[in-house]
């Protein structure tokens, strides 16, 4: 780049800055970021399952990680408050380095800085809103796995030790035997309360921030509530899969997978749709 061409540059800069709307900006940024996080994810379960098998399983991602970061998006893409600061291009241009990295991590890293900047510098209630939804998806897709890293061994020995307790049969770390004596039963990092348990605390944040519902002394029952009923749904099936050999075939199985995950679901949202009642009903 010449002297010359510096003037023309910023006066492009200077043009961006004044008619964008913050909503354009801030929600185009998004974009590009969950689109750079959930890619590997994609990749992933195309080549592992093939095109419609990973379409079909909405490519190993939950449902509502993918209406959370369009809801959270629309959101801030209401924000019609014209003009860009000089830094803000910036700190684009930083995101957008980050996000095209090939590396799903460094993207929700990226996402979750650029969330809490527009919590805390945005005027528009809707990017607010928006930013909590997109800063509660980088819970399950990136903070909840970062944390399981650290912290397995512990987190499986606990639905280890529930579903020990449910059978009334020894536990060793988070093997447990089963209740007819005839193997063992091992709870992999897939089984896990914990993704599912992340997932529930997103639906709460997407639901809430959608129906702009006020904050109350009721919230955290109404969440925890969800998060229970997850963690009650895993360690039933896989007490269930403890039974016998026979009962592991049946449950470990899609039709168990596909059952789970509706029950989950439906009870996840459910409890936060009764947590919004009273601003949901009012929509409506």
């Amino acid at each position: 780049m010449t002297a010359s061409d510096e003037p023309i540059v910023g006066s492009c800069a200077s043009a961006l800055a004044k008619d964008l709307t913050r909503g354009e900006f801030f929600a185009g940024l998004f974009a590009l970021g969950c689109a750079s996080g959930l890619a590997s994810r994609v990749i992933q379960s195309v080549h592992g399952l093939g095109w419609l098998d990973a379409l079909l399983g909405t490519f190993e991602i939950s449902v509502l990680v993918w209406i959370s970061c369009a809801a959270g998006i629309s959101l801030v893409l209401q924000d019609r408050t014209i003009g860009i600061r000089s830094s803000e291009l910036v700190l684009g241009a930083a995101f957008v380095l980050l996000a095209i990295l090939p590396v799903g991590p460094v993207s929700w890293l990226a996402v979750t800085a650029l969330s809490l900047y527009v919590i805390n510098t945005a005027d528009a209630s809707s990017s607010r809103r928006g930013a909590l939804i997109l800063l509660a998806v980088t819970v399950p897709m990136f903070w909840s796995r970062l944390f399981f890293h650290f912290f397995a061994e512990l987190i499986l020995r606990i639905d280890a030790g529930l579903v020990g307790w449910i059978l009334r049969t020894s536990r060793t770390g988070d093997v447990v035997e089963f209740a007819d004596a005839s193997g063992v039963l091992v709870i992999l990092p897939g089984c896990s309360s914990l993704a599912n348990v992340s997932l529930a605390f997103l639906c709460w944040v997407t639901v809430s921030q959608l129906v702009n519902h006020k904050k109350s002394a009721y919230d955290l029952f109404w969440c925890l509530m969800a998060c229970i009923s997850v963690v009650t749904v895993n360690v039933t099936r896989i007490s269930f899969m403890g039974l016998s050999q026979w009962h592991y075939a049946m449950f470990h199985s899609w039709w168990g997978d596909a059952v789970a995950n509706t029950t989950i679901l439906g009870l996840t949202v459910g409890f936060c749709v009764l947590g919004v009642r009273r601003e949901l009903f009012r929509r409506i």
